[in-house]
């Protein structure tokens, strides 16, 4: 019997990469979409006619519940979200609706079309915040500093409590950042990478950023997506936290991606308070030791290659 997936969120980063790996798996792989105007296929365009897209929305049960009924999967991975962080200080309530609630309707319409679904269920170190340890693990409490934190605090305790009351078998990655190549514009690893390739060939010459202090632990998506598949494989539900256990500042991923093309990152990047958070997030790095000893899971691709990797497609995607 062939395997069945459906992806929430199949055009995002995440949502291509878990597509690719499942795909490779021989996976008949389900992609839900919202019906938008602007939906971009970008991220999914070399692999989308090994894929069936079917129309949905978090914010509409009745539309999951015809999801689930189409494509009969025996794994759900709800990537779907609001999930630019600056975005929901100005849509907290469509941010609540999509990352929190939205989580809600799917478990929701997984206990009504078929229980015996397991649920990968997307959560983040932004819940982590106002941190009261470092590193963070699986039991560290969280303090989020955002209304996306908030609501992906929501969605990853609704997620407990479905399993916890009703046995569903669900699992919440409480990923690290995660970058790549098809990282949105709008997200500061990609924009320093694009930005350093357009300076380098004269097309822009200053870089804005805000708070270049802030520190995170950056892994590369493509590794991550292993690891959302390996939760839905074990005997057992449980959440993990995925994280390379390296921590750089948003100075140090300037100085990279500058350096790799012989720039000096100080000639061109400006702070701008303006673009400051109006709760910032200061220091992120995660403990993934769980998820390495239980999952045998561990990050592949350094940082440096990481960025590098970002900046050489940029330049290519700027020349032409």
């Amino acid at each position: 019997m062939t395997r069945k997936a459906l992806i929430t969120g199949i055009t995002g980063q995440d949502g291509s990469y878990l597509a690719e790996f499942l795909l490779a798996k021989g996976y008949e792989v389900y992609g839900m979409i919202r019906r938008s105007s602007t939906i971009n296929y970008e991220r999914i365009s070399h692999i989308q006619e090994r894929l069936t897209l079917i129309p949905g929305d978090l914010l509409d049960q009745n539309s999951l519940i015809e999801a689930l009924r189409i494509s009969e999967p025996g794994e759900v991975y709800n990537l779907g979200a609001q999930s630019f962080v600056p975005t929901s200080w100005n849509q907290p309530v469509l941010t609540g609706e999509f990352t929190a609630l939205g989580v809600t309707r799917m478990l929701e319409s997984i206990r009504t079309v078929n229980p015996k679904i397991r649920l990968y269920q997307a959560s983040s170190s932004e819940m982590f915040g106002k941190i009261r340890e470092t590193p963070q693990n699986e039991k560290t409490p969280f303090y989020p500093r955002s209304p996306y934190g908030v609501a992906k605090v929501y969605g990853h305790w609704i997620t407990v409590n479905y399993r916890e009351s009703y046995g569903l078998f669900c699992c919440s990655g409480i990923l690290f950042n995660h970058e790549s190549p098809r990282r949105g514009l709008e997200f500061v690893s990609r924009k320093v990478t694009h930005a350093a390739a357009r300076i380098k060939l004269g097309l822009q010459d200053k870089l804005w950023m805000g708070n270049l202090d802030a520190q995170r632990d950056w892994g590369f998506a493509g590794d991550y997506v292993e690891a959302m598949w390996l939760m839905l494989q074990q005997d057992e539900p449980d959440d993990y936290v995925i994280a390379t256990g390296i921590s750089h500042s948003v100075k140090d991923l300037t100085r990279v991606a500058f350096g790799s093309l012989g720039l000096n990152w100080e000639e061109h990047v400006v702070a701008d308070p303006k673009l400051f958070r109006p709760a910032e997030v200061d220091f992120l790095l995660g403990d993934s030791r769980k998820a390495r000893g239980r999952l045998g899971w561990e990050p592949r691709v350094p940082f440096e290659d990481l960025i590098r990797t970002m900046v050489n497609y940029d330049l290519q995607l700027n020349q032409r």
